[in-house]
């Protein structure tokens, strides 16, 4: 039977873990298996730039953590190597990056949590072919100028035609 320091110390590593949960706007789930140190190294620089936390935790305690949290049936998804992405800031940056990351299938998407809705590995491809926050801004800002453009020449073709009939 585990001591009482094991048992306090576990409660505290599940503590921590859902404290990542609550704080996260995602949660990408991978099996790591079988990708190479490079593209491992290149693919947690980039996670490290988008604020993006990857860590390697056990499954049993991640699962309780996901339990308190109330996601249920996530049982499967955590068997075998996992690790996992808790985006706090983007919702969509740890599932793009990971699914940039993914060759071969390795490291393979698993599942994930964004805004609170359990995703499987199609859902978490899904949500990673959603642009970035600056590019939709981007575009719907280009959406919002093309008709005024319009309108624009429109009105200066009828003041033209106007000054030539006068």
């Amino acid at each position: 039977m585990a001591s009482k320091k094991i048992i306090e110390a576990k409660a505290q590593v599940v503590a921590n873990i859902l404290d990542k949960i609550k704080r996260s706007k995602s949660i990408v789930m991978v099996d790591y298996r079988g990708i190479t140190v490079e593209a491992d190294t290149q693919m947690r620089n980039q996670l490290r730039k988008e604020n993006i936390e990857y860590r390697v935790l056990k499954n049993r305690l991640v699962l309780r953590a996901m339990q308190e949290a109330g996601y249920t049936n996530l049982d499967k998804v955590l068997e075998g190597p996992t690790a996992i992405a808790f985006g706090y800031e983007d919702a969509v940056a740890p599932a793009r990056i990971l699914k940039q990351a993914v060759k071969d299938g390795k490291p393979a998407l698993k599942a994930g949590i964004v805004e609170g809705n359990v995703l499987d590995a199609e859902g978490i491809t899904a949500v990673a072919s959603i642009p970035a926050k600056e590019v939709l801004v981007a575009q719907l800002l280009g959406m919002l100028t093309m008709p005024l453009r319009g309108l624009a020449v429109s009105l200066d073709q009828i003041a033209k035609q106007k000054e030539s009939q006068a």
